[in-house]
């Protein structure tokens, strides 16, 4: 019971987390150094990791922060690994595990003194993993993934280029929670409203064993 909906509980779970560790931050944002609270309009996620707050006092809504991020970035590896075993075996299968996994390491890792680092690698695994992923999708007849798919990578790519670029910072925390929200929905949605059948069509003219159709 609790395997099968590993992702789903793991994501609740850290939804939770996170969220009380926003009611714990002390104040401080890119806005108003002064401000009191978490602002979800203008504090980034990272916000809620660093031992110290933007107004200077002590982060209360670390340890909270972090336990959080631990279950996300669980759900993520069980979620790449286990889905990569429902698509057509393959090049593409391996690539999606391997690198949706590393995205979710990396990710955990941007709560570390090397977050610039971290946040270079997990957003390159990450774009690699659900891009590929979403090439299967586009394969198959699963019309509403189709739109979340792109829905993912242009909103990754958004925060990808606002973030390296430094263009329009007062939006990167909007963009970064609408980005993680759509992802999270993709994931969960993909879990439970698709199965390996819908991906078998996607390895054009072959068998799900990967030998040629043939016809009579």
């Amino acid at each position: 019971m609790i395997k099968k909906h590993a992702v789903l509980i793991g994501i609740v779970f850290s939804l939770v987390l996170l969220v009380i560790a926003a009611i714990y931050y002390p104040g401080g944002s890119q806005i108003d150094k002064n401000s009191i609270g978490y602002d979800w309009k203008n504090n980034y996620m990272s916000n809620l990791f660093s031992p110290k707050a933007v107004n200077g006092l002590d982060n209360a809504s670390r340890p909270w922060a972090m336990a959080g991020m631990f279950f996300l970035c669980t759900s993520c590896a069980i979620f790449f690994t286990s889905f990569s075993k429902r698509i057509p075996p393959g090049a593409a299968a391996g690539i999606i595990k391997y690198s949706g996994a590393g995205a979710a390491l990396f990710v955990f890792l941007t709560v570390t003194p090397y977050h610039d680092l971290m946040i270079g690698l997990s957003s390159t695994c990450i774009l690699i993993a659900i891009f590929y992923l979403s090439v299967i999708i586009l394969k198959s007849k699963l019309l509403f993934f189709k739109f979340l798919s792109i829905a993912c990578l242009v909103t990754l790519y958004l925060c990808i280029y606002m973030y390296y670029t430094r263009s329009f910072l007062n939006l990167l925390p909007i963009m970064q929670k609408v980005c993680f929200l759509t992802i999270l929905t993709w994931m969960v949605g993909l879990e439970y409203l698709s199965k390996k059948e819908d991906f078998l069509q996607t390895n054009k003219g072959k068998t799900s064993t990967g030998k040629e159709a043939t016809t009579r």
